[in-house]
């Protein structure tokens, strides 16, 4: 049986692939699913080797991104680390901190546990990339339940070593990164988390890429493994967020007017007013807004949700948020099918939604966090929750390292 496809959660050390450049800060960026159009204008301009010329270069130009790594590998813009190692990341800002291994983990693995759905456009999109470039540019975001050996030489390595990288981002956010390249840590690191499970809190549909990219090779190589960010969840609880909807082709007024053959609609003339209802609600909820009164929906007809439900799901997973919006309101109640052309998402911020959904003359549907208990006991359940269900953070930052397969 091939190192990937063991039963315990595989991480081995990779040579990081790493900018040299004098502002380091410049040429990182978000991931590639948070960064909207005119983010994307500002970071291209922001410096002239933004990571976003790898990882958004345009549906047609996967090629482009792979001549230009080629070219910034060969003008030393980035460099490949001599050493293989696993790397220590830390986020912190105001009222957070952060700490988790950079490594490549076995894809294939039955310990890595998604609990999101995935659309096939974003996993070939993700695929066509890898395949023209043969690299991981961004980790996926794992959490697992340790306490041991690898949790400890993360903290031991942040508070007594020199970092790699220390740099303050626009955003506010500190990023430091050490390399670990001694292999008895490394063993150590691998052998604490042989026996562990990781959930992934971001990266869903690069995962798939991930698995995608391993089916196109008939041995073994470094397609069998896959960049990522692990985080004890035990030493730094994740913080969990809501990811909110906009319809552009479907008017507020409509919206309200058909929700409410089903649901119980309070209106609100500010949108802050209905957010703050949403938060005290039980049960199912969701907050319609756009151009005019904000409404806000609960109660649920429960025989119409039930109805709606498709069979074999636990009772947990019938009570989300995100299942009643995705199998009942949108197709049931608005005749919407979820996809990303029908469903447009903007992560966290409500009211970046609610603007949003006024420019295009739509309805903006925002939501309560999932909680993290739910999302692992769906996920343990062998369950996913539908697809832009949950945002965990602080979600790392792009460009710091990264992983080419000729390196590897």
């Amino acid at each position: 049986m091939e190192s990937s496809e063991r039963a315990g959660l595989v991480i081995r050390p990779f040579h990081g692939v790493r900018y040299a450049v004098d502002n380091l800060a410049a040429v990182t960026s978000p991931p590639y699913d948070l960064i909207f159009p005119d983010e994307l204008r500002e970071l291209l301009s922001r410096h002239p080797n933004n990571v976003v010329r790898l990882i958004l270069p345009g549906t047609s130009h996967y090629g482009e991104a792979s001549a230009t790594l080629h070219e910034w590998l060969a003008d030393g813009v980035l460099t490949v680390d001599s050493q293989p190692g696993l790397y220590v990341y830390e986020q912190s800002g105001v009222g957070f901190l952060q700490r988790g291994l950079i490594g490549g983990v076995g894809v294939g693995s039955p310990a890595i546990l998604p609990h999101e759905n995935v659309l096939p456009e974003p996993v070939a999109d993700r695929l066509a990339l890898m395949r023209a470039t043969q690299a991981n540019f961004e980790p996926i975001f794992l959490l697992y339940e340790g306490g041991g050996t690898a949790s400890r030489l993360v903290d031991d390595v942040a508070t007594q070593r020199f970092p790699l990288v220390d740099i303050r981002t626009r955003e506010g956010v500190h990023h430091r990164l050490w390399a670990v390249t001694d292999p008895h840590e490394i063993e150590a690191v691998a052998e604490d988390l042989r026996d562990r499970h990781a959930l992934i809190a971001d990266g869903h549909h690069r995962y798939a890429t991930y698995e995608a990219l391993r089916k196109d090779h008939m041995g073994p190589g470094p397609w069998d493994y896959g960049l990522a960010y692990l985080v004890d969840s035990t030493v730094y609880p994740p913080d969990l967020r809501a990811i909110h909807r906009v319809i552009p082709g479907l008017p507020l007024q409509e919206a309200v007017a058909r929700a409410k053959g089903a649901w119980q609609a309070q209106e609100f003339p500010l949108v802050e007013d209905a957010l703050a209802g949403l938060a005290t609600a039980t049960g199912p909820a969701f907050v319609l807004a756009g151009e005019g009164p904000a409404h806000l929906l609960t109660d649920p007809d429960p025989l119409q949700v039930e109805r709606a439900m498709p069979a074999g799901q636990s009772p947990r997973w019938r009570m989300l948020d995100t299942s009643v919006l995705t199998t009942f309101l949108l197709p049931k109640v608005w005749g919407i099918t979820d996809s990303e052309q029908s469903v447009m998402v903007v992560h966290h911020d409500p009211l970046a939604a609610v603007d949003m959904a006024r420019r295009l003359g739509g309805t903006a549907v925002l939501l309560n966090p999932l909680s993290t208990e739910d999302v692992l006991t769906v996920a343990a359940q062998g369950e996913r929750v539908p697809r832009k269900s949950t945002s965990f953070g602080p979600k790392p930052r792009t460009g710091l390292v990264m992983r080419t397969f000729a390196t590897d």
